[in-house]
């Protein structure tokens, strides 16, 4: 098989115009040379210049809305893109970010990706939000199976920060982030024919060495299961279809978070789907 596209999905942590971060981001960007990217958190409207400056052979698109924080979503011009912004990913609340979903055609068929940037909390409503948006994003899957003739035969994903921090809550009814997974994962797999891509790294996330909270596993892409991707190996030499690139690959805590307080608290995803 070969190659249709490449994506890279980042969360860069408060994403302003301060120029130094601004430039260190976009040479790391650069670095992966990604077909499609997504950042998450861009806040500052200068970013959008920025990028847009730096990538010219790209087209863009940023969500919009009375949200701080948004995505923006680049595309390389040699491959043909549809964007909409689908609101019904805020679950009804003004301050949520809808989904970019990006309808990509190589060689006439269509890949569909849907990002994401889902509720960031371990409350009750935080987790129920984030609970909505993911059932939203799976049983999407109904939707474009039906514009592509029939069950199972989109070519869909859905990525990016979905929070997976699970819930606490009194008199031990804690739900950890692996049983929200779980939950995701099963019903991904047993109703709409996805499952969840498999990465080099697990945590994903880190707030350094002085946060009181451990390295946590937030970024993520679930895909229907017939479509492939190259693979990649992890520190056990096993494949995976997801390269963890960033704070995870620094081989000491200081230059971990030398990397975190330079780029973002997130490391960048990468994989590459292949022709279907």
């Amino acid at each position: 098989m070969s190659k249709a596209f490449s994506v890279a999905s980042w969360n860069v942590k408060h994403f302003k115009g301060d120029p130094a971060r601004v430039a260190r981001v976009v040479a790391f960007l650069r670095q992966q040379d990604p077909d499609v990217f997504a950042l998450y958190e861009v806040t500052g409207k200068n970013v959008f210049n920025d990028m847009t400056e730096t990538f010219p052979g790209y087209t863009f698109q940023i969500t919009e809305g009375p949200e701080t924080q948004e995505i923006l979503l680049g595309v390389r011009n040699t491959l043909t893109v549809f964007i909409t912004q689908r609101i019904e990913f805020k679950s009804g609340t003004t301050h949520m970010r809808p989904g970019l979903l990006s309808t990509i055609t190589v060689d006439g068929v269509n890949y569909s990706l849907l990002f994401l940037h889902l509720a960031s909390s371990t409350e009750p409503r935080g987790m129920g939000l984030r609970d909505d948006m993911l059932f939203r994003a799976v049983k999407f899957r109904q939707v474009l199976d039906k514009a592509a003739g029939g069950k199972n035969k989109a070519n869909y994903l859905f990525l990016g920060d979905l929070n997976t921090m699970g819930m606490v809550y009194p008199y031990d009814k804690d739900i950890d982030a692996e049983t929200e997974l779980r939950k995701w994962d099963s019903r991904a797999s047993q109703y709409y024919g996805m499952r969840r891509l498999k990465k080099s790294h697990e945590e994903t996330w880190s707030g350094g060495s002085a946060s009181s909270l451990a390295p946590a596993n937030l970024d993520h892409v679930y895909a229907a299961k017939h479509l492939v991707f190259k693979q990649f190996k992890n520190a056990s030499n096993a494949d995976v279809d997801i390269e963890v690139r960033g704070w995870v690959n620094e081989p000491t805590i200081p230059t971990q978070d030398s990397w975190i307080a330079d780029y973002s608290d997130h490391s960048l995803l990468y994989f590459e789907v292949q022709k279907v």
